[in-house]
């Protein structure tokens, strides 16, 4: 297992060739302990607050003083409890329907479904409870629920908490806990999926598709594979990522068994080749902690991040990668307690954390070597003319929002472009100059 620790600074305003990866720029503070993010298929980003509230997130980083939902007086808070995941239906924009996964004032775990009002950024303040099952404990909740491709929910479970799993929930293919549960919704409930690996079996909760599981606190699909990922967090040495395929079902990953692919607690355990190892894990040591899981990057505007899963650990405020060889490597220091990955409607990443959220911004990898003036962007702030101070000559010009969304391109006239008709705002504008790619970020007054 490779672990490099890698320090960068970006200079935005004037261009140094060298190996930095990526960065993380502030992009919105106006949160309380957000754990979760989603998109309902336009530019706007749904922050999920712990303590009950979900918040609307505008491409230009602002934040809608009205909350999108408040159901802060359902919900148990405190700890690992609380409002934990969100999801939008895959036709939501016929719909308006959207999914809650929160732990109510008895501390059990509640999917609930809502729908959107007449006003798209207020949603209706009265759900209907899906599915709920019981806590033991309160810690271990897991939270995420996601459609997958198969436009089925996914649920993901704690093992009940408690430390150890004295229960051996996660083995227990008769309990709820532990699990990666899937569902077919309908206009009133949700129904087994025929294809679910224990539908009809006696001894098995149907809804389960894997298990095995420790606190699998948060997971994800591919956007363009459909490969299903899994941070899952360890007991008291070792974190592990999980990556397969979406369609295989039945998978056991092992706990407690194992806690990743160390053994754990072997006794009553099935034949270890029987069960799922995790692709990469990491232990304890240089404060790590607590592994939270992210996303594969399938963004468009950082080329070099592509086909990377994020993750990040929460007690060393590290963010780390997996590439496609399932090498792992610890990259940045974002000073960040993570508590939770964003992807935009465009595939753009975010960390959620310290009451924030920063974007990921990369920069282009296996530049041309060769000898190349400095390149300045200014003035910045700008309010009308932005001129690019370089010798070479600018060969392409776009403008994004600061979600990645693509506005348009840029004329150049004398290495100058009029943006005075640009809304005020952060703006990120990508030039091509002698074939290499150059990222800055301005503000236009």
């Amino acid at each position: 297992m490779k672990k490099t620790l890698w320090i960068i600074s970006v200079l935005f305003f004037s261009l140094k060739i060298t190996a930095q990866e990526f960065t993380l720029q502030l992009f919105a503070q106006e949160f309380s302990s957000p754990v979760e993010m989603a998109h309902a298929g336009d530019s706007r980003l749904f922050v999920v607050e712990q303590q009950g509230k979900i918040k609307i997130l505008n491409p230009d980083g602002s934040v809608n003083p009205v909350p999108f939902l408040d159901v802060s007086t359902l919900i148990s808070t405190g700890g690992e409890r609380g409002l934990l995941g969100l999801a939008f239906s895959p036709d939501y924009a016929d719909d308006g329907y959207f999914y809650l996964n929160y732990t109510n004032t008895q501390g059990n775990t509640v999917i609930a479904r809502y729908q959107v009002s007449e006003n798209p950024d207020v949603a209706q303040t009265n759900g209907t409870i899906i599915l709920t099952f019981d806590q033991p404990f309160s810690n271990h909740n897991g939270g995420t629920i996601k459609f997958g491709p198969d436009a089925c929910l996914w649920i993901s479970t704690g093992d009940g908490g408690s430390g150890g799993d004295p229960q051996n929930n996660g083995q227990n293919t008769n309990s709820y806990l532990g699990k990666l549960l899937r569902i077919s919704l309908n206009s009133e409930s949700y129904e087994i999926p025929p294809d679910n690996p224990f539908t009809g079996l006696s001894g098995y909760v149907e809804e389960i598709w894997a298990y095995g599981l420790r606190n699998p606190w948060k997971f994800s699909f591919d956007r363009e594979t459909g490969d299903l990922w899994i941070a899952d967090v360890g007991q008291n040495q070792i974190e592990e990522i999980n990556h397969r395929p979406y369609t295989e079902a039945g998978l056991n990953y092992g706990w407690r068994c194992y806690e990743g692919n160390a053994p754990y607690n072997t006794t009553g355990c099935e034949n270890s080749e029987t069960m799922i190892f995790p692709v990469a894990v990491y232990n304890h040591s240089q404060s790590r902690c607590s592994v939270t899981g992210g996303y594969v990057y399938r963004g468009s505007l950082y080329p070099n991040l592509i086909g990377k899963y994020f993750f990040g650990d929460y007690c060393s405020r590290e963010i780390g990668w997996i590439d496609e060889s399932h090498n792992i490597e610890f990259v940045m220091n974002s000073g960040v307690n993570i508590s939770s990955f964003g992807e935009d409607v465009s595939g753009e990443l975010y960390v959620l954390g310290n009451n924030a959220v920063h974007k990921i911004i990369g920069q282009e990898m296996g530049l041309i070597e060769s000898e190349i003036e400095e390149v300045s962007v200014f003035p910045n702030p700008v309010s009308d003319i932005l001129t690019i101070q370089t010798n070479e000559n600018i060969q392409n010009g776009q403008l994004f929002t600061m979600s990645g969304n693509l506005i348009g391109s840029l004329k150049f006239q004398n290495n100058s472009t009029d943006l005075r008709r640009l809304p005020a705002g952060n703006y990120l504008i990508i030039l091509t100059i002698e074939g290499i790619r150059r990222t800055y970020k301005i503000l236009k007054k």
